[in-house]
């Protein structure tokens, strides 16, 4: 145990230094007095990190029942530095002036959180193929998700590419954590979760579309707009699971069990499918109403090439929305740009569904999400 302390202490040591050398090279762009203010917010953070680790040390190995790991394992050091990342995209969130005057710094702090999300997809695979994945990974995967979509949907809101309300993620898992907590300490009982895929990818979805809205090319016409797509099924996921937590709804009741499989039948087999072939005609409505150049053009294409048959349709349907986020080619008030954009939310978030030739992508994050 003494020598895991050693290395989370060297690892905080190590993230100290970092962050100085990064406040020192934000002296370039910023006033010394900015600098320091992005200093002491990401070290801020970094030390929350650092605690939250710290305390979950006795959690470094594979079960409850298995003995401690030697070291912290590469996984759990890829979950530590998306903290850190994180901790660095928070420190933009004390420097709101000087973003307008030097954007180069918006991209930095974008790139920071996009890492961050790709950390979150790496560690995980990292765990199972060096088979250390630990108590200890999961806690702190949770705890990071949460973290990170507290400070990058701050920093969005400043930059005005998400409405406010989209904030309701960012305290969603709070609010739930202090209801269980307040279950237990009224002595009410606390039923137990069943596992969902679709839970962890509605949360990972998240970071992606945070990420994603960070970047300057991506219009805060589409990107407002999208978040209501993201954030909903997110929302009402976390109702259902208190719902069930709280013992009003039995997922193991037969009847309750056959009415969610009624409902992920009709959308698997109704809704999806019929949201890919409604899209085709909508795409070519814009794409003939728009300012499109040739590889604009190519890129929607393309993507329905992917979406209508199910060819990795997931795929598709995230670079037909960076599309539309990055050349906005028709009035969001349209409704055949909406039924586009929530339609191509719904297949990134559930999938193609049936009659589908290939969902390579689908199995790869089931994978990802359900490990």
């Amino acid at each position: 145990m003494s020598g895991i302390k050693t290395e989370t202490s060297t690892i905080a040591l190590a993230g100290f230094a970092g962050l100085l050398l990064c406040a020192l090279g934000l002296g370039s762009f910023v006033s010394p007095e900015a600098a320091l203010c992005w200093a002491l917010v990401s070290t801020l953070i970094w030390m929350l990190v650092w605690q939250q680790t710290h305390s979950r040390l006795q959690g470094n190995r594979a079960d409850a029942s298995s003995p401690l790991f030697s070291d912290l394992g590469w996984a759990n050091r890829m979950t530590i530095g998306r903290g850190w990342l994180i901790a660095a995209t928070g420190g933009f969130l004390a420097i709101p002036d000087a973003l307008p005057e030097q954007p180069i710094l918006v991209w930095i702090a974008a790139a920071a959180y996009s890492i961050a999300a790709i950390f979150d997809r790496l560690d995980g695979f990292v765990a199972r193929k060096t088979q250390r994945g630990s108590l200890l990974g999961a806690e702190l995967d949770t705890v990071f998700d949460a973290l990170g979509l507290i400070v990058a949907p701050l920093l969005a809101l400043q930059l005005g590419k998400i409405h406010w309300s989209y904030l309701l993620v960012s305290v969603a898992y709070y609010l739930f954590m202090l209801g269980i907590q307040y279950r237990k300490r009224s002595n009410k009982a606390v039923y137990p979760l069943a596992s969902s895929k679709l839970r962890r990818t509605l949360a990972g979805f998240q970071m992606a579309y945070v990420a994603v809205v960070l970047w300057p090319p991506f219009q805060a016409e589409v990107t407002v707009l999208s978040g209501f797509g993201f954030m909903l099924p997110l929302l009402a996921g976390f109702l259902v699971d208190w719902f069930v937590v709280s013992g009003r709804i039995n997922p193991y009741d037969i009847k309750t069990a056959h009415l969610f499989g009624r409902i992920q039948l009709i959308v698997d087999t109704v809704l999806l499918p019929a949201l890919r072939l409604l899209m085709l005609p909508a795409v070519y409505y814009i794409a003939a109403h728009s300012q499109w150049n040739v590889i604009s053009l190519l890129i929607a294409g393309l993507a329905m090439l992917m979406i209508v048959p199910g060819l990795a349709g997931r795929a598709g349907a995230m670079a037909l929305m960076m599309l539309l986020a990055w050349t906005v080619p028709a009035p969001i008030t349209e409704s055949v740009m909406l039924l586009v954009l929530f339609s191509a939310i719904a297949i990134v978030l559930l999938g193609c569904g049936r009659f589908s030739l290939w969902q390579a992508d689908d199995d790869w994050v089931n994978r990802q999400d359900g490990a």
